[in-house]
């Protein structure tokens, strides 16, 4: 499996991801891993890191795509930046998967542009996994589209479940609307109209979920619009952060403070793994043809080696041709629905 990485992407590139790609071909068979980046630059970190392993190839592209660039001119100015040439590498069959932390919206657009939507698809989304008290749950969308109608949140929830069960291994997803309220007539218009529809398809949807209920592990999808995902993303990340350093602080208060901690120090790096983003290594795009990852900006090495991983993984098993029969398959059943009922 052969996986671009945007070398030049994110807060400290190219050192991480260098890092990243060069701990995800160690520990995975088989795995290539193309840098798309300056030649020059690369070159010399792979040498300052004694590298000579096999499982790293390098892909020469002069120009970056910077975090304030507006993602139309990403797409039609920067042809030879190193987001865009990896894109290129999976649109000419040089590579099954793009992975990135840099600019997400370009990354949204050159994906629309250089692979096309998967088949049937309105919107792609991205999928964010967050931690939860029984295991992670896929929430989308987390930031690709602000404003959504109700086929969108529809083939959001079918592009959350066909993920989850071939990439996640959850064999009957469980998939709720992110809401208000769990009650059918809680919510604004789009909810509830999303609710009835979905209600009435065939698989596993549960109803509405309350943000407070999303972590005790009572849904493996979360499905919302890009601007509400986005924040409940974002303020998840911002809490696990704020519960640890706050624990950390309450614990250098005090010598008996400091004394317990020696006895739940390892319960305490348990619960910061378990809420460390760098476990999930980013955001898949689903909707597109291909496999395509985008990472924090602050990504660390780890987070960009499970990027990898998870993208090789994404690719692998063709997730986007699942999403398109899933829709067709779901589209078609309630059509036929929709016949019977006129029909009678």
């Amino acid at each position: 499996m052969r996986v671009a990485l945007d070398a030049m992407g994110g807060d400290d590139a190219p050192s991480i991801n260098i890092d990243g790609a060069i701990a995800a071909v160690k520990i995975q068979k088989g795995l290539e891993v193309i840098l798309v980046g300056v030649e020059p630059v690369l070159r010399k970190q792979l040498e300052e890191r004694k590298w000579k392993g096999s499982g790293i190839t390098i892909e020469h592209a002069p120009d970056v795509v910077k975090m304030d660039d507006p993602p139309s001119l990403a797409v039609r100015r920067k042809k030879d930046s190193s987001m865009r040439r990896a894109f290129d590498l999976v649109r000419d069959g040089k590579a099954d998967a793009v992975v990135s932390a840099g600019n997400s919206g370009a990354m949204m657009g050159m994906a629309l542009f250089l692979l096309g939507r998967a088949e049937g698809v309105d919107r792609p989304a991205f999928a964010a996994l967050i931690p939860s008290y029984d295991k992670p749950f896929l929430l989308l969308d987390a930031g690709a589209n602000v404003d959504c109608n109700t086929d969108n949140i529809i083939q959001f929830a079918l592009m959350g479940s066909a993920y989850s069960r071939m990439v996640l291994g959850i064999e009957k997803p469980r998939v709720s609307l992110l809401s208000i309220g769990e009650e059918r007539m809680k919510g604004n218009l789009l909810i509830k109209e999303s609710s009835k529809i979905l209600s009435s398809l065939d698989f596993d949807f549960k109803g509405n979920i309350e943000p407070k209920d999303a972590y005790l592990g009572d849904a493996d999808v979360i499905v919302c619009d890009g601007f509400v995902g986005n924040i409940f993303l974002k303020t998840s990340e911002g809490l696990a952060e704020f519960v640890m350093k706050l624990l950390k602080r309450e614990m250098s208060r005090s010598l008996t403070a400091k004394m317990g901690y020696l006895f739940v120090r390892s319960v305490f790096k348990n619960v910061k793994k378990e809420t460390a983003y760098d476990e999930y290594g980013g955001a898949p795009l689903l909707g597109i043809k291909g496999a395509c990852i985008a990472c924090h900006g602050r990504s660390t090495s780890k987070a960009i080696m499970n990027a990898i991983k998870i993208a090789s993984e994404f690719a692998a098993k063709k997730v986007h041709n699942t999403i398109s029969d899933d829709i067709k398959h779901i589209g078609s059943s309630n059509q036929n629905k929709e016949s019977t009922v006129a029909a009678g």
